[in-house]
């Protein structure tokens, strides 16, 4: 699979990791147990994934102990991703104080612990907590790189000025943000300040949390249990026309030979450095890491853009927006 630098001097990844929040439960329903979780990571891994991103919250520390026992034999050739700072209130606002220095120390050495590692090559701030200064989050993240725990930093869903006093103070390696055909945001100046500071872009829910694979046909198909039947996207009117993008999609990716789940990653490539789709199936897995390699010409991207005009039916997450990552999860 293709390699790119993440960040400026970065070190090199696979342009599509491995989004393993789905195979933890909390999120979707139908998470299957741990040995068929791990077979399909290591099928990623299998089919040229180097880069796995993982978070403290998954699964209340599930997520890190199993991606932890996946990577351990394979650990010189996985470019290995966690976040913390993303815990959610019980009534849906962000905890605060997660971006307090003494947090900050705690939630590594937690997370080293449910990894059964010595260091994480990408740590990053899962939420700007609005009760710390970015700049004292960011320093003691950088005391984390001193220690040895830490080799790079990276921020989630933070906005271009949090972007800019943070990378004043340490270098970010890379910023994850949602953004899929369904979610163009980003467009909006993100993507711009990453490329103007050398910052990679890793594209978080690249197939519009599950629209845009082919798989979901109407709102039967969201068991009791999924999150994602309380969201506005998979709801009325809002599933119905998102429905009937992914059907557009889907022809599109028929002429050309090719999965939508491809055909949408291929399309994010074209603008972010990296994604990282998440799935619970080995088959798809592969499906994914082979939309690495889709080169698109000029007349598709043109043909994507005007069919998936920037705009989405239903909200998504920010560093303003505090829902509950129980209800919302808002990373993959």
């Amino acid at each position: 699979m293709r390699q790119r630098p993440l960040g400026a001097g970065g070190p090199s990844a696979s342009v599509i990791g491995f989004g393993a929040m789905v195979l933890s439960p909390g999120v979707y329903h139908d998470v299957r147990d741990d040995r068929d979780s791990a077979a399909t990571l290591e099928a990623a891994l299998d089919s040229g994934v180097t880069l796995v991103d993982t978070a403290d919250i998954y699964g209340d520390g599930h997520n890190e102990r199993l991606v932890g026992r996946v990577v351990a034999p394979r650990r010189d050739q996985v470019l290995l991703a966690t976040k913390f700072g993303g815990n959610g209130g019980g009534a849906g606002e962000l905890v605060p104080g997660m971006g307090r220095p003494e947090y900050v120390r705690k939630a590594i050495d937690d997370s080293l612990s449910r990894l059964g590692l010595d260091h994480v090559d990408l740590y990053y701030l899962h939420r700007v907590d609005p009760t710390t200064p970015i700049d004292e989050t960011v320093g003691a993240m950088a005391e984390l790189i001193a220690a040895g725990k830490v080799r790079h930093l990276g921020l989630s869903e933070a906005s271009s000025d949090s972007v800019r006093r943070a990378h004043a103070v340490h270098p970010i390696t890379a910023l994850q943000t949602e953004y899929s055909l369904l979610t163009r945001d980003p467009e909006q100046g993100t993507l711009q300040t990453c490329d103007e500071l050398g910052i990679a872009f890793v594209a978080y829910s690249p197939l519009g949390r599950g629209l845009l694979g082919g798989a979901l046909r109407g709102a039967g198909d969201l068991r009791e249990g999924d999150w994602r039947r309380g969201n506005p996207r998979f709801q009325g009117d809002n599933l119905d026309r998102n429905i009937s993008l992914a059907e557009s999609l889907r022809q599109l990716a028929d002429a050309k030979g090719l999965q939508p789940a491809q055909l949408a990653l291929a399309w994010v490539l074209n603008r972010a450095t990296h994604t990282i789709p998440g799935t619970r199936s080995a088959e798809r897995a592969g499906i994914n890491s082979a939309a690495g390699d889709v080169e698109l010409d000029d007349d598709t991207i043109a043909a994507l853009d005007a069919l998936f005009p920037p705009g989405v039916a239903g909200p998504q997450g920010g560093e303003d927006y505090m829902a509950s990552v129980q209800q919302d999860p808002a990373t993959p």
